[in-house]
């Protein structure tokens, strides 16, 4: 008999979740089968909620060093192919992005996914700055994937391309990831050098050499003592044909495959007929961004058809990529990128785990006091300082450090004069605003007049314009004033006016 909780709905930095709060289900038989005779529950995707204000702050978890057993994972804690077997065979489809480094996956698994996996796409990309064409290798992929398991706690599946070689290299490629703390590990029929499944070209080992590297990675598997979950993949649809796909999925999952996958099938109709290979062994899709050779569908589609697992492999990489060009283009054209397009660098630290760190070493603080080099000051600050209250310091060192730092920038003017006919500008406002050759606003701040040194640290387009004799021409007019209207080297329109 089974028992189903109604959906609830819940919000984690930033992050909505719709999920089943509790399943339970009596039914016996292998795991498969117990995935079997659930309903077919749709399951809505995570919808990651962001807008140009404000950004996921969740805390990160902190993670405490463990002795680990010899496949890897911790004594006494479950390992990460254990947390996916039981993702697999829990209800509903699930959802994993793919991450290329440890800060990709860090914010894959801040926005509440349950696992995610490594692209030698976008590893290629990240690492070696190179396409998808073979030039990646064994050794940095595991390299790159010890990097990415150490720092979550999520379940991650690595790609393990082509097993980098015959039965024998596959033997080693597993064991390999099972010692980097991977969950799982995808494994393809191409032969090398291999490439993005939905490139031109693509080529594929025959029958029996393809059933023999699954064979041989599950046989590593046993040998290490591990339960990696292996997924099998299949890159003849487009290299042979459907048929021939077909035929490779059930011969690898006879082989011990526990997850089966037809890259770049081409119609709804061929998505069908493989999720009706062996209905039991869970199947992946692959939503390729962009403009694949497979259908975009949304995940209630897909678990329609009877997928278990959905992989987006270049979203990460992609938005990344789209967002550094503007920033590029924004500092060619002499100004820092607009604040709503970046976090802020308070928000830059708690998502890589400064604060974490501070609360942390906190633990380890010592009564003995640092020594540290004394300050030089620059000619635009003077550090005031009270003589008693240093004389104060000196006898009890284990108090904070206070230095009052007062600006010289209204005396290098005359502003101090009570008679000059300058001192009310320094203390008024400039207004700068930056419209888009677009139409759009890019952005728009007050800044006092007092500090404009500060003022080309926002629009570096301003390093070469003398503000101080503009603002001593405007000395005696009234707010509004514009003192500046130009277009930068990138087409944007920047404007100053005196407040």
């Amino acid at each position: 008999m089974m028992k189903m909780m109604k959906p609830s709905m819940a919000t984690r930095g930033g992050t909505s979740t719709i999920s089943l709060s509790s399943i339970s289900n009596s039914a016996t038989g292998s795991p498969h089968q117990r995935l079997h005779s659930l309903p077919n529950i749709s399951l809505l995707l995570q919808s990651s909620i962001r807008n140009s204000s404000s950004i996921s702050t969740a805390k990160r978890v902190p993670r405490t060093a463990v002795a680990c057993s010899g496949d890897g994972s911790a004594i006494g804690r479950e390992s990460p192919a254990k947390k996916l077997r039981g993702l697999l065979e829990s209800p509903g489809i699930h959802l994993g992005p793919a991450c290329f480094d440890a800060l990709s996956a860090n914010l894959i698994e801040r926005s509440g996914f349950d696992f995610c996996f490594t692209t030698g796409f976008g590893i290629s990309a990240s690492r070696l700055g190179l396409p998808d064409t073979g030039f990646v290798s064994y050794g940095e992929m595991v390299d790159q994937g010890r990097q990415i398991t150490q720092a979550v706690s999520i379940p991650i599946i690595g790609d393990g391309d082509n097993g980098y070689g015959n039965a024998m290299n596959v033997k080693r490629t597993v064991k390999g990831y099972i010692s980097a703390g991977f969950a799982g590990i995808i494994l393809e029929d191409q032969v090398s050098p291999k490439a993005c499944g939905h490139t031109q070209g693509r080529k594929v080992v025959s029958r029996e050499e393809a059933v023999m590297k699954i064979k041989a990675a599950v046989d590593a598997r046993k040998e290490s003592g591990s339960d990696i979950v292996i997924v099998a993949r299949t890159d003849s649809r487009q290299a042979v044909c459907l048929e021939e796909s077909i035929w490779r999925s059930r011969a690898f999952a006879d082989a011990g495959a526990d997850v089966l996958f037809i890259d770049a099938l081409a119609s709804k109709e061929e998505m069908k007929a493989f999720c009706e290979v062996y209905p039991l062994v869970p199947k992946m899709a692959n939503m390729l961004e962009g403009g694949g050779k497979t259908p975009i569908l949304n995940p209630i589609e897909l678990e329609d058809l009877g997928y278990k697992v959905v992989v987006y492999p270049l979203s990460l990489l992609g938005v990344s990529i789209r967002a550094m060009q503007d920033a590029l283009t924004a500092i060619r054209g002499g100004r820092i990128p607009p604040p709503g397009s970046m976090p802020s660098f308070e928000e830059l630290k708690e998502i890589l785990g400064f604060n974490t760190y501070y609360e942390e070493e906190k633990r380890y603080a010592t009564n003995t006091s640092q020594l540290s080099s004394p300050r030089a000051t620059s000619n635009a600050y003077s550090i005031q300082q009270d003589t008693e209250d240093t004389e104060q310091r000196d006898a009890n060192p284990q108090d904070p450090v206070v230095e009052v730092i007062t600006p010289d920038v209204y005396n290098k003017y005359g502003a101090d004069g009570p008679r000059d006919p300058f001192s009310g500008i320094w203390s008024r406002t400039l207004r700068v605003k930056i419209t888009g050759r677009d139409g759009f606003e890019r952005l728009d701040v007050k800044i006092p007049a007092g500090f404009l040194d500060g003022v080309t640290n926002i629009v570096p387009a301003l390093g070469g314009v003398n503000l101080k004799a503009l603002l001593d021409d405007a000395s005696f007019e009234v707010g509004g004033k514009m003192l500046l209207d130009f277009n930068d080297a990138a087409g944007d329109r920047i404007q100053v006016f005196l407040e």
